[in-house]
């Protein structure tokens, strides 16, 4: 870019270089937690509680947490400054999709669960 500095180019890289760490760190503990709650559930609709499918949706949700995961990882070790922005606006985009996922499966289960089962 124009009358950018190099030092304001390292500051912008390494600005980047934390984002896609917050995603890879956070995208792959969210596969874990939704592996969790898709276990939660599933002892739910074993028990006879209640019947969802939000343990589907949520096992969807946990593979667009993992190709986020895997895409800011990807983006970390590429060379080219440009190939790394590119990479980490997709894992990002996935990122935000998977957490409003997350967020409809929420009031998912608790529709399911508030209204009882017949």
């Amino acid at each position: 870019m124009k009358g950018e500095t190099e030092s304001q180019r390292d500051q912008n890289s390494h600005l980047e270089q934390d984002i896609c760490i917050h995603i890879f760190t956070v995208s792959s503990a969210m596969v874990g937690v939704c592996l969790t709650v898709i276990g939660l559930i599933r002892v739910v609709i074993t028990l006879g509680t209640a019947d969802t499918l939000a343990d589907d949706f949520l096992a969807g949700d946990a593979l667009l947490f993992l190709v986020s995961c895997l895409l800011s990882y990807w983006a970390l070790r590429s060379r080219g400054l440009r190939r790394m922005h590119r990479l980490e606006r997709i894992a990002d985009g996935i990122f935000i999709m998977a957490m409003i996922g997350m967020v409809v499966i929420c009031a998912l289960i608790t529709y399911t669960i508030s209204i009882p089962a017949r």
